[in-house]
């Protein structure tokens, strides 16, 4: 099986629109995972944030520690190598991450529900060494969420849904992160590092990921249906496309959040990624996102995954949390510990104790 790639350009000429959409249900319901070209993005934007990475993640320790995740009740900021865990096991990865900037007061009102705090401002590196480092970031979230916004359109039509029909669940806060990944030096010989385990993506409905390397390096992988883990290498001028845990919900399991990791061949080289994770609302129940189900009755829409795929952490697909908010709390506890224990201790050991 090969990753398909769409070309939204075509999806503007009502002559190309109809196997665009054919092709994009085709990606949607039998793989879950595609690349996006002509995606309308201007390179100037892509290129400024590419260009940044190396300078940014050169920085001093120190320097990055003053923006370190662990200041933020919302998970915004600087994570240092081996700090965040998924599957259990420590990631080979430093990142920052970002969102659409929100006041300060946003998520702390008084008797909300404690998972309102995960949205909120970010943390801005004060440094000239990495010029313009704010403007090029809020650039390219702008630019992402408008391609978000357009693509999820595309899904509801190629998935023969009324207009709006999903776009109303998305919101508020946008996330972004820009990864730094490096082969662990003390690996075994010749053996593979986890860049990021297998998972499913939690904080958003689409994830479009800009893989910023040299397309030689390798390391992204993607869960077939069959259970095979296929390589999706970078090519230039696309983006890759993954789907949320939010989209297996609401069309009644019929299009599977994506299980995918990054595994890091051995070497000395640096390897960046830029995931972009589209909001969404976290008060919603899975009641709310189930107004949808009859539309997509098992007897119509036939659907498959592999048995690793079903083994994949997800509380909220489980229902083992009511709303879309609290799942992605305990998520993002269990993967950061350490911020956890600071601004969460009241359900620290309720949420890394779930199993």
């Amino acid at each position: 099986m090969s990753i398909p790639t769409i070309d939204l350009g075509k999806s503007q000429d009502p002559a190309t629109r109809p196997q665009v959409l054919q092709d994009l249900r085709h990606a949607l319901l039998e793989v879950g995972f595609l690349y996006i070209s002509n995606h309308g993005i201007k390179e100037s934007v892509v290129n400024d944030l590419v260009h940044i990475l190396p300078s940014l993640f050169g920085l001093p320790e120190e320097t990055k520690e003053q923006v370190a995740l662990v200041n933020s009740p919302h998970f915004l900021g600087f994570s240092r190598f081996g700090s965040e865990i998924t599957a259990k096991v420590q990631d080979e990865r430093e990142q920052f991450e970002f969102a659409n900037e929100l006041p300060d007061a946003y998520g702390l009102t008084k008797g909300a529900p404690l998972y309102t705090r995960l949205q909120g401002p970010n943390q801005w590196l004060k440094t000239d060494a990495v010029p313009c480092l704010r403007s090029i970031v809020e650039r390219y979230i702008a630019a992402l969420e408008d391609l978000a916004s357009r693509f999820l359109d595309l899904v509801t039509e190629a998935l023969s849904l009324p207009s709006s029909s999903l776009s109303r669940f998305t919101g508020p806060q946008d996330r972004l992160k820009l990864v730094h990944y490096r082969p662990a030096a003390d690996a075994p010989v010749g053996a593979q590092s986890q860049g990021v385990g297998p998972h499913k993506d939690s904080s958003g409905w689409m994830t479009f990921l800009l893989q910023a390397s040299d397309p030689s390096i390798k390391g992204l992988q993607v869960l077939s249906k069959d259970g095979e883990w296929l390589d999706a290498p970078p090519v230039p001028g696309t983006l890759v496309v993954n789907m949320g845990q939010a989209l297996e919900v609401v069309t009644n399991g019929v299009c599977k959040a994506t299980t995918h990791r990054v595994l890091l061949p051995p070497g000395d080289y640096d390897r960046y990624s830029v995931p972009f994770f589209q909001g969404v609302r976290p008060d919603l129940t899975k009641d709310d996102l189930k107004v949808l189900w009859q539309h997509f009755d098992k007897e119509r829409w036939h659907t498959r995954e592999s048995e690793e795929g079903q083994r994949i952490d997800s509380p909220f697909l489980r229902a083992n949390y009511n709303t879309w908010g609290e799942a992605q709390l305990r998520t993002k506890i269990r993967s950061h510990p350490d911020v956890g224990k600071r601004h969460y201790a009241e359900v620290f050991e309720k949420y890394v104790n779930d199993n």
